[in-house]
């Protein structure tokens, strides 16, 4: 009995200390009541929102959205590959160097004076990478340099300077040069003919070749006979010394003579070459 009303006691005692009272302020302050305000609440939400909506895309009208799709739908403009090397000039360029076979159309022998124009033409269209010269093409030259055959059996020499070239209905001036003429390689731009000095030697010895085969022959006619024997080798010593002296003479004789002409038809080939660039507008 005593031990429960101890422990009554000390139950008593504890719960005494641990309770604590709470009180609750369920009122709202008066001032919060007033101001209070459920409709500015919406709209400052509104607002709100609004401010981190971002802008929208201007809505352009039907013609604006036709300007806006030509735009679009215009095809890119690319520089169009040329089809020949358009310079700086607005000129067509054909390069030094370049060669064209030609036929000339007027005869050339080195009986024409200085100034004579020989005309070339093409007779199949010259086709390059970057352009084409149509047939037909006339090209104009100028002898700036002629003579006869001279001595030492020197040939003629006619030389031809391409002044200008026919490109469709333009007149194209040009520098050019001829390096085959008559279907036979030139150099230094000289047509020249032929130079005869061992041809024309040759011939100059035919006429002691000639005799000194009479008198072997008549050496030999009276060495057959007895009679006469003895006049047999006065023929042939004969036929020898003016082999001997002919063979001697006839250089001298050859280096006076003169060589053959240049003389060339129309209608035969020829090429010519360019030593400046030439321009076509």
């Amino acid at each position: 009995m005593n031990n429960k009303l101890i422990s009554i006691l000390i139950l008593l005692i504890f719960s005494q200390n641990s309770i604590k009272a709470f009180d609750l302020d369920m009122t709202v302050d008066d001032d919060i009541r007033k101001n209070y305000n459920s409709s500015k609440l919406v709209e400052d939400t509104k607002t709100q929102q609004e401010e981190k909506l971002p802008e929208l895309p201007v809505i352009l009208d039907m013609q604006d959205d036709k300007i806006y799709n030509t735009q679009k739908t215009q095809p890119q403009t690319t520089k169009p590959k040329e089809k020949f090397p358009i310079l700086t000039n607005g000129n067509i360029k054909i390069s030094k160097g370049t060669s064209f076979n030609v036929v000339n159309s007027t005869k050339v022998n080195d009986w024409q004076g200085r100034g004579t124009q020989i005309k070339f033409y093409t007779k199949q269209p010259i086709i390059k990478r970057k352009y084409t010269i149509p047939a037909n093409t006339i090209f104009t030259g100028e002898i700036i340099e002629t003579h006869q055959p001279q001595i030492t059996c020197n040939g003629g020499l006619v030389v031809i300077r391409i002044r200008n070239m026919q490109y469709k209905g333009q007149t194209v001036p040009i520098n050019a040069y001829i390096t085959k003429a008559d279907s036979k390689m030139i150099f230094l731009n000289n047509i020249k003919g032929d130079r005869t000095y061992l041809k024309t030697m040759w011939q100059k010895g035919n006429w002691g070749r000639t005799l000194f085969g009479k008198m072997l022959n008549l050496t030999v006619n009276l060495g057959g006979d007895g009679a006469t024997l003895l006049l047999s080798p006065f023929p042939f010593a004969y036929g020898t010394i003016c082999l001997g002296l002919n063979t001697l003479t006839s250089p001298i004789c050859a280096f006076f003579s003169k060589g053959g002409h240049v003389s060339i038809p129309a209608g035969s080939e020829f090429r010519i070459k360019l030593l400046d660039d030439a321009f076509i507008n």
